[in-house]
C-alpha cells in the first residue's frame, strides 16, 4: 500500500503536484542549459555509481556533460542566463545517465551479494 502511494506521489503523469514540480525544475534547468542528469554529483551522494556510469558512457557524451557544467558555472558567476534562443533548443528532461547507472547499480549489488555469500 505504501509503495503504491509513494509511486503515485512521484509520478508526474498521475500526480499534478509532481507534474508542476517537474515543470518548475525543467524551466530552471533551461535557464542554464542543463539536463536533469547533470545534477547528479559524482562525488557526493551517489558517489562511485555515478562516476562509474560516466566512465561507461561514450566520450562525446561525457564531453557534452562537462561542457554544460562549465557553461553553467560561467553563467552563474556572471549572474546571467542562457540566451532565450538557446534555451528553446535545450532538452532538459532527456536522460543519458539513468540506463548506465542502473547497470552499474545492479552490478555493484550483485558483487556485494557475491562477496557476502562467499565470506
Amino acid at each position: 500500500m505504501l509503495s503504491c502511494l509513494s509511486a503515485w506521489l512521484v509520478n508526474p503523469r498521475r500526480n499534478p503536484l509532481a507534474r508542476l514540480h517537474m515543470n518548475v525544475v525543467a524551466s530552471r534547468l533551461h535557464k542554464y542549459g542543463l539536463r536533469y542528469d547533470d545534477l547528479f554529483d559524482a562525488y557526493q551522494y551517489h558517489g562511485l555509481d555515478i562516476k562509474e556510469a560516466l566512465a561507461r558512457l561514450p566520450r562525446e557524451v561525457v564531453d557534452a556533460h562537462n561542457q554544460r557544467l562549465k557553461r553553467t558555472m560561467d553563467l552563474s558567476t556572471k549572474h546571467q542566463y542562457l540566451p532565450t534562443d538557446e534555451q528553446a533548443m535545450q532538452t532538459t528532461l532527456r536522460g543519458y545517465l539513468s540506463e548506465k547507472q542502473s547497470i552499474v547499480t545492479g552490478t555493484s549489488s550483485q558483487n556485494a551479494r557475491w562477496c557476502h555469500t562467499n565470506i
